[in-house]
């Protein structure tokens, strides 16, 4: 049997698992440098579902299509067989055609796997140490800072006067009005009802809050007129925005960051730094 060469569609079947084989590796590092810039979970996605359909698809034809198959019965005659069977075995295996060692096969699927093995380890950085805190290192770090104006959904830049009393106005950073860690909502209050104040501070009762809720970073998007108050419609946080926007109810924890806020000279509301803690879900800042 070792003597036998190989059939056109045999040659054809290792070429094509050779190639799953390495498409496998090619998705693996693929992933393994997507981590690695930063992530970018679409990618990831993309890069281990190739990584393991290669694979896949490399072994199913290997085994269909090399492996030779039959359906043999042959009745037990001891567990070892003898030496004729195993010399015969031996030559099988190891001759140069052999369905085990045809063209590579065990090197492309060594390299695969390999490659996948060594992605994998790239995720289990984010579990070590010097590594936890680059989460709250991201929150921490928003689009606002100095100098940067607040405007509204449609980027008009907004005024002192644009923001009536008891009513919540969303605003944005100049320029990111889409960024996920970016919303915030200005409030006017009396300022003589004020037990705590603002941890932004705040101009003549105008303050400016996060307006992603510290429990799960659902918009806080309800304000009880009249109460300066702020509901979480998602789990029921309640915040009491006359005390520091600290949590009066629900399972938030964490008052709501606040944003430190001016008017420039060009008579615009500006931020003069970013949050003063990092904005949403507040496991982003524990240690």
């Amino acid at each position: 049997m070792s003597g036998r060469r190989p059939s056109a569609g045999e040659r054809a079947a290792s070429r094509g698992v050779v190639a799953a084989f390495l498409a496998s590796a090619a998705g693996a590092v693929g992933f393994a440098v997507t981590y690695g810039l930063g992530g970018n979970t679409p990618w990831e996605g993309v890069c281990l579902a190739v990584a393991f359909a290669g694979l896949a698809v490399g072994l199913a034809v290997w085994g269909r299509r090399l492996v030779p198959g039959g359906g043999y019965v042959e009745e037990h005659e001891g567990f070892a067989p003898p030496p004729r069977e195993q010399a015969l075995t031996a030559a099988e295996l190891t001759a140069p055609e052999s369905p085990v060692r045809r063209r590579g096969l065990l090197a492309a699927l060594a390299l695969a796997v390999t490659a996948i093995g060594v992605a994998a380890l790239f995720p289990l950085r984010s579990l070590l140490p010097f590594d936890r805190a680059r989460p709250a290192r991201a929150r921490r770090d928003t689009p606002w800072g100095p100098g940067v104006r607040l405007v509204d959904g449609s980027g008009r830049p907004l005024r002192p006067q644009d923001v009536p009393a008891e009513t919540m106005v969303g605003v944005f950073p100049e320029g990111n009005v889409d960024a996920g860690d970016a919303p915030a909502f200005a409030v006017r209050l009396d300022p003589g009802r004020f037990s705590r104040p603002p941890a932004g501070g705040q101009l003549d009762g105008l303050a400016v809050w996060s307006l992603l809720c510290t429990h799960a970073g659902c918009p806080v998007r309800l304000y009880l007129k009249g109460t300066g108050r702020v509901l979480c419609p998602c789990h029921q946080s309640s915040f009491d925005l006359l005390a520091g926007a600290r949590p009066i109810a629900g399972p938030a924890a964490r008052p709501l960051p606040g944003l430190p806020i001016e008017v420039g000279p060009d008579g615009f509301l500006r931020a003069t730094g970013d949050f003063t803690a990092p904005p949403g879900a507040g496991f982003w800042s524990r240690p």
